[in-house]
C-alpha cells in the first residue's frame, strides 16, 4: 500500500481517505508532514528518524492513541508536554509517535483518543515506553485541542 502520490511540491494523496494533503510548513507547522490532517492515517515511511523516508514497508499506519511529548524540563512538576499521535503500522506493527500538525482536525484527534480508551493494549505500549493517555487525561486532551477542559455532566 503506497500512502501517497507526490506532486512536484511534495503534496500527496492520502491512501486511507483520498484527501490531497499539503506539506507546506506554513499550513501544518511541522517540517516533515507524515499524516493526513483529516483522517490522521500515515504511511510507514521513516525507519530511523523523522523524515528519513528509509522504511521499505510503506504500509498504512493507523492512529491508535495519544501521548504527551516528554519534556526536557526537569523542574516541570508533571510530565505534561505537547500532544502527540501514536501510529501503528498495519503490516509490521511498528509503532511511532508523531507531532500533531496545526491543521489536523481536532475532532478526529479527539475521536482517536476516545477510541483508544477501549483498547486493552495500553499496558503493552506503556511497557514499550509509550505512555498512552487514558480517561484520567481527558481534561488535558481537551485543553490542548480546544483551550478548555471537558464538560462533565
Amino acid at each position: 500500500m503506497r500512502n501517497h502520490s507526490s506532486s512536484s511540491f511534495g503534496d500527496f494523496r492520502c491512501a486511507n481517505c483520498g484527501a490531497v494533503v499539503s506539506v507546506m510548513h506554513m499550513l501544518s507547522g511541522v517540517n516533515n508532514r507524515n499524516h493526513c490532517p483529516y483522517c490522521l492515517w500515515s504511511c510507514h515511511l521513516d525507519l530511523y528518524s523523522s523524515g528519513d523516508r528509509l522504511s521499505a514497508c510503506k504500509a498504512g499506519m493507523k492512529p491508535i492513541a495519544l501521548t504527551l511529548k516528554r519534556s526536557r524540563n526537569k523542574y516541570q512538576p508533571e510530565p505534561r508536554g505537547e500532544l502527540m499521535l501514536v501510529h501503528a503500522c498495519v503490516e509490521c506493527a511498528t509503532v511511532s509517535i508523531n507531532r500533531i500538525a496545526a491543521d489536523d482536525d481536532p475532532e478526529a484527534i479527539l475521536s482517536v483518543f476516545q477510541s483508544s480508551l477501549d483498547v486493552d493494549q495500553i499496558g503493552f505500549y506503556n511497557q514499550q515506553g509509550i505512555m498512552m493517555l487514558d480517561m484520567e487525561d481527558t481534561e488535558v486532551v481537551h485543553a490542548q485541542l480546544f483551550g478548555q477542559v471537558a464538560m462533565t455532566y
